[in-house]
């Protein structure tokens, strides 16, 4: 059995160590002992793309917002769902999360990154909402574990109320919210209702092949 090698470590805006591990050709990022990220489990980050995505690929200029960069698979799935003059606006929170996926060493996002239809931005994903008003036809939240903080605190405030109600506001007419969480959570899913979204929650294998499962929520507005 070939070792577990620590590739780089970072630490997070609250002080818990976010390493990167390869072992065999698969990385891993983790906070603490907590596996945050698997290269080889990323059917449910996918499949969250897909379903926020749905129907832009034909839609003129669409714009999609996605929260954490993870390791790029929920970036290249939502760039294969919209179409050739759309924009993708990716925030991730960790510079070494941004150098991890870029450099060529780890085959990560790389490919992604470099698509002309990606903006790019270092920084807080709630900062880029609250800034916004009827910017995205999109916004995809895959922070931390759910509707929670692991990473950071601070992240909890993207799921709360007024977190919900920025989102709202930074989506156009008939746009998607959709969430990734590591479990159910039915009282996000009523936050979710009480912020005026139609509401949707579908299960989802972490990988293709089997293993864990997922819950996606997708929060979707009224065209009018």
């Amino acid at each position: 059995m070939k070792p577990t090698i620590l590739r780089d470590r970072a630490t997070t805006p609250d002080g818990e160590p976010l390493t990167l591990h390869e072992r065999d050709g698969e990385f891993t990022i983790r906070v603490g002992a907590v596996e945050l990220m698997s290269s080889r489990q990323h059917h449910s980050e996918e499949r969250l793309a897909e379903l926020a995505c749905d129907g832009l690929r034909t839609r003129s200029g669409a714009t999609v917002l996605i929260g954490g960069l993870g390791m790029g698979f929920t970036l290249r799935t939502a760039l294969g769902h919209v179409g050739p003059e759309a924009v993708v606006v990716v925030v991730e929170l960790m510079p070494a999360v941004i150098r991890w996926n870029r450099s060529p060493d780890y085959g990560l996002g790389a490919d992604a990154l470099a698509d002309p239809r990606v903006e790019l931005v270092e920084g807080d994903v709630g900062n880029v909402l609250r800034r916004s008003h009827r910017r995205f036809d999109a916004v995809i939240l895959d922070v931390d574990n759910g509707a929670g903080g692991l990473c950071m605190a601070a992240n909890d405030r993207l799921y709360d109320a007024t977190g919900l109600a920025a989102a709202k506001a930074a989506l156009k007419p008939g746009g998607c919210l959709a969430v990734w969480s590591a479990s159910d959570d039915q009282a996000f899913a009523e936050r979710l209702r009480r912020a005026g979204f139609g509401v949707e929650v579908e299960r989802a294998r972490v990988s293709a092949g089997g293993g864990g499962w997922a819950t996606l929520f997708l929060g979707r507005l009224a065209s009018r």
